[in-house]
């Protein structure tokens, strides 16, 4: 018997259909103009989009461009994180190095988020079904996938090539298999078949955990998220959820160390070692903590104006206004993950706006999931819905329809109007420095890799390397250096003893007043009277030419 109030399932379907369709449509247009800046003039001023395309994939482009992912003293951040590099260097062996590649795939990949969370909420909508009743379906996934879809922060942190979204998919993943785990009661017989269909999600999760820290080490804070589900899978009972977790514990374990201990340890080390110490220039301190704090929950702003309080909303309302909530093991998990991120990111105080894309997704599958559970709690003796709910439901609903509007218009606004400040740069560098024979085409830049990506032209980087940066010059002998706006004190010290920088041209790219114009300077010899040095391969340590070996000792760069 339908419950008065409710919705009839055909008009149900129906507005899952269309809600599905619009999301289809947001989701192809992330798609377009993929080599086009990131929005200029945005809320969002994250220095990434100078730097994090190339860096994070430089292992997969340096394969392809140079025959080798490794470069010695220079940054390697592929010791520590090398999923997604291994997903690009698969890419590319089609498609061949390209900007537009790389985001192609965080574009698909962002599609498999949205699948994964509309899997995820209709997976938890039938295991809190009630017994022997079929369960109740309602719109939450498809809203879900739809706020998502058309979420202008969403739009523009997807399309790029950075390590959160790979993150935030084998989150969702993993969740997904948890959610799946579960014990045959010792009373029934188990046969192969049963203990295979056991086996399958402690397997898969044993193989996501340590995949989730080897694309980004913070994953260690969605660990709980996971944890709880299997929780709820063992009823909250202790012996069953050790039979569960160990198992995929170990094998998670085994799997990282066996990474480390076969592959880092021997061979990178200090690169590994450096990716950790590069990043400890920040941290929480107690003089700083409430400042910081508060810095952190004010810039969740970033995730939408409206978006983000009505996440607060949920949250506030599943704790006080329907602790019942808190039975549906979904809602917990996805508090977890906001709470252990949000952790982080006050530990770090480091408040890109990038990092809150992990907390996007879980902050806006709590808004459908606690809402429509409030709006679907059922009625003693099946009376229609109070004129009190009535009015919340139509109130949310308005919110919704208010946010979805708002966040579509702001999104096609950016897929309307693409700028190409920054991949015309690179163009027209690319043909200076081909059309020069006289001097190394080797780039040292920040933006190197960026630049390796778009261009295909070889890079180090001049701000991060085990390396000193003298050292590094004149060991890799540079033929060109590329500034932002203009040349540090630390850069030009580095530099001066052995090169004349011979300023040949700029160009105006990107927003920041701090990074705006590009700069591209010749490095000529420093003696006088000492002609250029002739097109060769840079002079490199013999260890280049293999992808293992023992890394000459490093110097502590100094930030």
């Amino acid at each position: 018997m339908k419950r008065p109030g409710s919705i009839p399932f055909p008009i149900l379907r129906v507005l899952e259909a269309a809600l599905l369709l619009v999301s289809a449509i947001f989701l192809i247009l992330h798609a377009f103009h993929l080599s086009a800046d990131f929005p200029n003039h945005s809320p969002w001023m994250d220095w990434a989009k100078y730097t994090d395309e190339g860096w994070y994939g430089d292992a997969a482009i340096r394969h392809f461009l140079r025959g080798h992912w490794y470069v010695p003293g220079d940054f390697n951040p592929a010791a520590a994180l090398p999923i997604w590099p291994l997903l690009e260097a698969a890419l590319f062996r089609f498609t061949g190095v390209s900007l537009t590649a790389a985001r192609g795939l965080t574009v698909a990949i962002f599609g498999l988020i949205l699948a994964a969370s509309y899997l995820l909420l209709r997976r938890w909508q039938n295991l809190t079904a009630p017994a022997g009743h079929k369960p109740t379906t309602t719109l939450a996934p498809a809203i879900a996938v739809l706020l998502l879809a058309v979420s202008p922060f969403c739009y523009v942190f997807t399309r790029m090539a950075i390590l959160e979204p790979l993150l935030i998919l084998l989150t969702l993943l993993a969740l997904l298999a948890a959610s799946y785990a579960g014990l045959q009661p010792e009373s029934l017989p188990t046969n192969l078949r049963t203990r295979l269909h056991q086996a399958i999600p402690i397997v898969s999760l044993g193989l996501l955990l340590p995949l989730m820290v080897l694309t980004k080490t913070t994953a260690i804070f969605l660990l709980p998220s996971v944890a709880w589900i299997l929780w709820a899978r063992a009823g909250y009972r202790i012996r069953p959820f050790l039979r569960l977790i160990l198992p995929a514990a170990a094998l998670a374990a085994i799997t990282w160390i066996a990474y480390y201990a076969f592959i880092v340890r021997p061979h990178f080390l200090d690169d590994y070692h450096y990716l950790f110490s590069a990043n400890a220039y920040t941290g929480i301190t107690p003089a700083t903590a409430l400042s910081v704090l508060g810095d952190t929950i004010t810039d969740g702003l970033w995730i939408g104006n409206i978006l983000y309080p009505l996440a607060l909303l949920a949250i506030f309302s599943a704790f006080l206004l329907r602790p019942r909530l808190l039975r549906n093991p979904l809602i917990p998990a996805l508090l977890l993950w906001a709470a252990g991120y949000a952790a982080f990111l006050a530990y770090h105080n480091n408040l890109q706006p990038r990092y809150y894309l992990v907390l996007a997704i879980p902050l806006t599958l709590l808004i459908p999931v606690v809402f429509s559970t409030l709006w679907t709690l059922p009625q003693p003796n099946s009376e229609p819905l109070s004129a009190l709910r009535r009015l919340g439901t139509v109130s949310i609903v308005a919110v919704l329809a208010v946010l979805t509007v708002t966040d579509a218009r702001q999104t096609l606004h950016y897929v309307r109007t693409p700028d190409y400040t920054f991949t015309s740069a690179a163009a027209q560098i690319r043909k200076i420095v081909s059309a020069d024979h006289t001097h190394n085409p080797l780039i040292l830049s920040i933006s190197g890799s960026n630049l390796s990506l778009m261009t295909g032209l070889p890079s180090i980087c001049d701000d991060f390397g085990t390396m000193d940066l003298a050292v590094r010059v004149k060991a890799y002998h540079p033929g060109w250096y590329v500034a932002w706006n203009q040349v540090d004190d630390d850069k030009m010290d580095a530099l001066t003893p052995t090169y004349h920088l011979q300023r040949v041209a700029a160009f105006p790219a990107m927003d920041d007043p701090e990074r705006n114009l590009l700069i591209l300077y010749r490095l000529d010899p420093a003696t006088p009277g000492t002609p250029p040095r002739r097109h060769r391969k840079p002079v490199i340590p013999r260890l280049l030419q293999t992808s293992f070996g023992q890394q000459p000792s490093s110097l502590q760069l100094e930030h």
